[in-house]
């Protein structure tokens, strides 16, 4: 059943400094749009394009591009409306810019429903903090740190997304060569910095919900408390942990005891945690959750 006018509910834009949101979300029809400054990009469970979404595009958007989310993360999206976006382009998050690239696959360079939880990074950091971003896709937290004066070390497995972070600085006027990147698995590098005895202020933890390397198997809804564990060995007295679990299968209760058990097998202690909401436009599906957490 395609929806009436009146079913309709579009998000309006979260401020006069942002470009991209969620414009769309429909939980129940499994119908999510994503609004990138004038484009839009629509994910569908069910392989047939909505096509009441060209009618509601007229007069709000350029083009829209669609992906059944039952293909594979790599396949870019197809033009069913409007010009074509031939190359990649720039969006504003809270005044930050980032680019958006609709060839890219999975992720077209930026999670819309960080948006809040990248905001708040930019607002604790202060000057000179050590703020580690792991996980970190195309370093969406290391820009809000690093704009606020923080100096950032920002990890993943892929060089592609680390150049790509380093190109969101530049369009933000950072320097990258005041910040540190490193390629290779989150895990062994937490390692790495333990041994090293390097400490950090604020740590990022966005991880995939599955991941696997040589060595192990890390599932976001049975293994969280192993990654909170590396963390709050790395991180400075007072310091903040950003915990986030992008996943159904783990509920708000089990995941901040799942945090508070890694970190006490630090033998560290929980001096505040506050569970921090997802955009208001994500409505009915709350699989986001995240944890602010004060470690000391």
């Amino acid at each position: 059943m395609q929806p009436t006018e009146q079913m309709i509910s579009l998000s309006p834009p979260p401020g006069s400094e942002t470009t991209a949101w969620r414009i769309y979300h429909d939980a129940n029809r499994e119908v999510w749009v994503d609004h990138f400054d004038g484009h839009w990009l629509v994910q569908t469970r069910e392989p047939q394009f909505p096509e009441f979404l060209k009618d509601l595009a007229r007069g709000m958007a350029r083009s829209i591009y669609w992906r059944p989310r039952d293909k594979a993360a790599a396949t870019a999206p197809e033009r069913v409306w409007g010009e074509e976006v031939s190359e990649r382009f720039l969006v504003k998050e809270n005044g930050a810019s980032f680019w958006i690239d609709f060839d890219a696959g999975y992720s077209s360079g930026i999670f819309l429903d960080q948006r809040l939880n990248r905001k708040w990074v930019g607002e604790v950091v202060k000057p000179g903090d050590r703020v580690l971003n792991i996980f970190a896709y195309t370093g969406g937290f290391s820009v809000m740190a690093a704009r606020s004066g923080a100096i950032t070390t920002t990890a993943d497995l892929s060089k592609t997304y680390l150049d790509w972070t380093w190109d969101n600085f530049s369009a933000n006027g950072l320097d990258p060569d005041g910040h540190f990147g490193v390629k290779g698995d989150a895990f062994d590098w937490m390692r790495t910095f333990a041994r090293q005895g390097r400490t950090f202020h604020g740590i990022v933890l966005d991880p995939p919900t599955f991941s696997r390397n040589k060595k192990s198997t890390f599932r976001t809804d049975s293994n969280y408390a192993d990654l909170a564990s590396l963390a709050a060995a790395i991180i400075e007295p007072g310091g903040w942990i950003l915990c986030c679990a992008n996943t159904h299968r783990l509920g708000r209760k089990q995941f901040e005891k799942e945090v508070r058990n890694g970190i006490r097998q630090q033998r560290r202690n929980v001096e505040s945690l506050e569970s921090l909401p997802m955009p208001p436009e994500f409505t009915d599906d709350e699989y986001l959750k995240s944890l602010r957490v004060v470690v000391g």
